[in-house]
């Protein structure tokens, strides 16, 4: 049986699960790119961070080309080429040519509140999975841990935008939400392309608007520290 029809039956049946060759495969893909989203919260070296926002843009591919195979969708072949293209190779090279223009005092934030990030992350893995899965009851397994495991990325993205003070590291943290976005696209059959291209789309060039952002912060105050920024808020005033 091809695996687009097995894909369907077990669809259908609702049978799919552990043991499943569709279900193990795309499980460990989204599992790791989550262990990647705790790395990306963990490090404070920025290089390190850029590394590791590549490696899950290539598992990201590689989870969209696995389900393009098993739900027998060749347009999720595109997204995946994207994917790889984009976050995997030019967005990471892109910034890592930011961070080579940083002095290497800048190169790494201070290692304070790894503790409480790392416990938030984990409070918000379980809140994701005590709300998806009572709410998708009935739907197909894969289905379901797969949309937990992207709104838990899409958390993790935002808890590291609200709590890294580099512009750099808070892009990193915009492209992990986005990468949750994608992620759950994939996972839903039949997501028309358009709405995954569009997605992706509009979260890459608010990468690109942030990462000009952080050049010419870095031009005027020689710093991507956006606290930097909190004198000219403008309040009181």
């Amino acid at each position: 049986m091809q695996p687009s029809a097995a894909f369907a039956a077990a669809t259908i049946g609702g049978m799919m699960g552990f043991g499943d060759l569709s279900y193990d495969v795309a499980h460990v893909l989204g599992g790791v790119m989550l262990l990647v989203s705790f790395v990306l919260l963990y490090q404070r070296r920025i290089v390190a961070l850029v590394n590791a926002l590549a490696v899950q843009g290539v598992l990201l591919a590689l989870a969209a080309l696995w389900q393009g195979y098993v739900q027998g969708a060749p347009q999720l072949y595109v997204t995946a080429a994207i994917a790889l293209l984009a976050k995997g190779v030019l967005i990471p090279i892109y910034l890592r040519r930011l961070v080579m223009r940083l002095a290497p005092a800048q190169r790494a934030e201070a290692a304070s509140g790894i503790g409480a990030s790392m416990l938030a992350g984990f409070l918000l893995v379980s809140l994701s999975i005590m709300v998806v899965l009572p709410a998708t009851t009935g739907a197909r397994a894969l289905a379901r841990e797969d949309l937990a495991i992207a709104l838990s990325i899409i958390l993790l993205g935002m808890l590291m935008m609200v709590t890294r003070r580099t512009a750099l590291a808070q892009i990193a943290g915009l492209m992990t939400l986005e990468n949750g976005i994608v992620l759950a696209a994939v996972g839903v059959a039949g997501m028309p392309l358009v709405i995954e291209l569009s997605t992706a789309g509009l979260v890459l060039v608010i990468a690109l608007i942030a990462g000009v952002f952080s050049r010419v912060m870095q031009e005027r105050f020689d710093s991507t520290d956006t606290s930097l920024l909190d004198p000219h808020r403008g309040e009181g005033r």
